[in-house]
């Protein structure tokens, strides 16, 4: 069974974690399941950007991104080479190792001074 480690991240999972994964699962609903509250705010259809994670190690075991994901992906604050986003990357037959970015646009946007 694959397990995904998630980095250390200042609020959604200070320590990290390290979690096993179902082949086929989402990143985000392991994420989710084990009470790592990626947000998702357009619930996971694909249409926003706010469940971006960067895949450190095992990117190339993902299926690769649609031109969908793409499109939203370049609308990510932080975007790197191995940017997905967490709702569409399924896990395959390879352990990952996930970054949670910092911010997520929506955040960024809800920060007014």
């Amino acid at each position: 069974m694959p397990k995904i480690v998630f980095l250390p991240h200042h609020e959604l999972c200070p320590e990290g974690m390290e979690v096993e994964a179902e082949q086929g699962e989402t990143v985000l609903d392991v994420a989710l399941r084990n009470g790592i509250h990626i947000e998702h705010a357009c619930e996971k259809s694909c249409a926003c950007t706010t469940c971006h994670v960067v895949v450190r190690e095992g990117f190339d075991s993902l299926e690769e991104s649609d031109e969908l994901e793409d499109d939203m992906l370049d609308k990510a604050w932080g975007l790197e080479p191995e940017s997905r986003l967490s709702c569409q990357s399924k896990v395959e037959d390879s352990d990952l190792v996930i970054d949670i970015p910092r911010y997520t646009i929506n955040q960024v946007s809800e920060h007014h001074h």
